[in-house]
This record gives structure tokens, sequence and C-alpha cells, in this order.
């Protein structure tokens, strides 16, 4: 099964994710079929927090990809933000 799921980058006490498409049986951080966004929690200031590109996430859904319930959190959260 595909799954939608955060991949964890950036250092120690520094958390970076990136939002990936991956296979489910593959590790966390491990190879992953496409990058759709990130997530950034500790942006401060003028630094952009979080993106994602639409238009892959709604194709990567429509082809039976199933999201994991922090990535179904942050899409909310994108959504507010571009209301």
């Amino acid at each position: 099964m595909v799954v939608i799921r955060l991949s964890r980058g950036g250092s120690k006490a520094r958390p970076f994710f990136n939002i990936v498409v991956a296979d489910k049986r593959v590790r966390r951080d491990g190879r992953f079929i496409e990058r759709v966004g990130f997530y950034n929690p500790i942006a401060a200031g003028g630094e952009e927090r979080l993106r994602i590109a639409q238009d892959r996430l709604s194709y990567w859904v429509g082809v039976g990809a199933q999201t994991s319930s922090t990535v179904d959190r942050l899409i909310k959260q994108a959504g507010k933000t571009a209301a």
C-alpha cells in the first residue's frame, strides 16, 4: 500500500519534516516515491512553516494512497491558512 507520511530530517532538537509518498513497508526515513511538501514545526518570523503541492496530493489520494493522521491534520491546517 502507498502512504503519504512525514519523513524526519534536520538535526537534533531542530526537526524538519518532508511530506513524502512512500510504500508502507519502507522505513520512515528510507526510500520514497515522491516528495510533495514539507513541514517546519519550529519556523520563526517570516519562514514558511508548511508547504504542500495540492495538485500532487490530490493525484496520489485519487489513485488510492492513504494519508497518515498527522498529514491529515496538516492538510486541514493548510486549507485553513489558504482560505
